[in-house]
């Protein structure tokens, strides 16, 4: 898994950018920060596109929606650390 990044370092960027998002835009600064080609895991998936991940993020109830777009805060990210940390 060492070419793929963790679900976490998205919901951190989420956080630490005090933005909200669309899809569209949320998918946008993760192929310009990780890059277009990047692949992500979680917990309990692996080897997911950045929709893919947006998808399962938003499935497992990581997001907020605040006026029709959404964020994240830190109690929505499970309390271990990745592999790679």
């Amino acid at each position: 898994m060492n070419n793929e990044i963790h679900g976490h370092d998205v919901l951190n960027m989420m956080i630490a950018s005090g933005k909200t998002f669309t899809r569209d835009t949320l998918q946008k600064e993760i192929e310009q920060k990780f890059g277009a080609n990047a692949r992500f895991y979680t917990c309990s998936a692996a080897n997911m596109s950045a929709a893919e991940l947006i998808s399962f993020l938003e499935s497992r109830g990581k997001f907020q929606t605040i006026n029709g777009q959404f964020t994240t805060d830190p109690t929505k990210i499970c309390s271990h650390e990745s592999p790679n940390e």
